[in-house]
């Protein structure tokens, strides 16, 4: 199939709170891989939420030290908020997120870009741990069951068809990124990234639910029931939101 040409860059964005132990060998490892698969320019963005450890320092030096890598200290906690603001100041035609830990297997990086060169079309990637085909190990008991259940909440409440709405691998091309940040809420936490997948479908937008090789990270910073509980209480007010859009349609 022809390769498309509206593709030029991309840039890779990590949200970070306190992220010291894990911060360098993310960053060196994708510079890595970027630099010896990638057959596009990558911008690599640090998104620090706030940390008050010693994350500011080596995100810093890691700037200093890759051309391709800015760090920015976003000042508010949240992945929401530094997702929004890393969609503002990008300049790439393609923009999303990964965990810094890169539990989602960095080379599916390298299958997204080649992905949005095939189709035009493509507007978002969305990376799944719950595809048929996709391979997740290391996954504690009750964290898969409460990362089903979300699944099962989002499928029952919103119609949901995609997978997974927290993989924490997506992305997009500039247009729709932007496009969705315009009509999407203000949460700050990982309930942005679920809306934004949500209104992705409600629009119509053509996604990849993409099978994944996923690793699970124990030194996760994420509070898992601080989460959950936000999570409820999100959906309960997107739900509402959604019925009243509908009612003015």
């Amino acid at each position: 199939m022809e390769m498309k040409t509206s593709v030029k860059d991309i840039n890779i964005l990590f949200p970070v709170l306190n992220e010291r132990l894990r911060l360098e060998k993310g960053i060196d490892q994708t510079v890595a891989y970027a630099r010896e698969h990638l057959s596009i320019p990558c911008r690599i963005t640090i998104l620090d939420n706030g940390s008050d450890d010693e994350t500011p320092e080596i995100g810093r030096a890691l700037a200093r030290k890759y051309p391709e890598v800015s760090y920015v200290r976003v000042g508010e906690r949240g992945v929401g908020v530094a997702f929004r603001r890393g969609i503002s100041l990008n300049e790439c035609s393609l923009v999303g997120y990964m965990d810094i830990d890169l539990s989602t297997d960095i080379k599916h990086l390298g299958q997204a870009v080649t992905l949005f060169q095939r189709d035009e079309t493509l507007q978002y990637v969305n990376g799944s741990r719950f595809s048929r085909d996709s391979d997740t190990r290391g996954r504690k008991w009750y964290r898969k069951i409460t990362s089903m259940g979300l699944v099962f909440l989002l499928k029952a409440f919103f119609h949901m068809r995609s997978t997974d709405a927290v993989c924490g691998f997506t992305f997009l091309r500039k247009d729709a990124a932007e496009k969705l940040v315009s009509v999407c809420g203000n949460d700050n936490g990982w309930f942005y990234t679920i809306e934004f997948l949500l209104r992705a479908e409600r629009m119509g937008m053509r996604i990849y639910d993409m099978p994944v090789e996923w690793q699970e990270d124990y030194n996760t910073t994420v509070k898992m029931w601080k989460t959950i509980k936000n999570y409820l209480i999100q959906m309960r007010k997107l739900h509402r939101q959604f019925r009243l859009e509908d009612k003015e349609v």
